[in-house]
């Protein structure tokens, strides 16, 4: 140990004391005690969070405003977008729920990509940090749990199957959008090593 914890890591698990490793590209550092990650820098890792960053706004977009779904009973069909079930809650005692919608379906989630965004993008081109990259960083990683555009997607599945019963359902394009910016997020945090983008940003932000 040094007197500095400067260049320990702790598991974010077991939270056992690590000193950070000089890892290869492609390589892994695991606790070890509980086996968890702790680092996994990846080739081009910034370069492909910038990509899949704009390509999940660009869905988000069109989960948003497209149609979601259509439901037909007796010959009376109805479709409804994302944008129009947040509408549905904004009057009345339910307008608390459409601001609770709004913010962890939409709102969130945007604000996480648009902060990747402004962190990665000038790194990525070889550019030293942004202004308050380290201020944006840490405002992604804080809202990153409540971005919950997959957990409404696991809740609108579950609800159709309830609803298919009663009435003919038709799945929209937001739909597929919504399960293209879960696989997007799932890349997206699968190509990002937290330890190795502190160490980014402490390098090449200017003393």
């Amino acid at each position: 140990m040094t007197d500095s914890l400067s260049d320990m890591i702790a598991c974010p698990k077991c939270d056992v004391l690590h000193r950070v490793p000089d890892l290869a590209t492609g390589a892994q550092a695991r606790c070890v005690r509980c086996g968890t990650v702790l680092m996994a820098p990846r080739r081009q890792a910034m370069t492909r969070i910038v990509m899949l960053s704009v390509t999940a706004l660009i869905l988000m977009v069109a989960a948003v405003f497209f149609p979601f779904l259509e439901l037909s009973v007796q010959g009376l069909g109805r479709k409804s977008s994302v944008f129009d079930a947040i509408l549905a809650f904004s009057e009345g005692l339910m307008l608390p729920l459409s601001f609770a919608v709004a913010a962890l379906i939409v709102v969130l989630p945007v604000t996480r990509f648009l902060a990747l965004i402004y962190v990665f993008a000038p790194m990525a081109l070889g550019w030293e940090p942004a202004r308050r990259a380290k201020v944006a960083f840490r405002l992604a990683e804080a809202i990153r749990p409540w971005a919950m555009a997959e957990i409404f997607i696991i809740g609108v599945a579950v609800a159709l199957v309830k609803v298919a019963g009663l009435a003919q359902v038709t799945l929209g394009p937001a739909f597929w959008a919504f399960v293209g910016l879960v696989i997007i997020t799932a890349l997206k945090d699968n190509f990002m090593c937290r330890v190795t983008v502190w160490q980014t940003l402490n390098a090449r932000s200017p003393s």
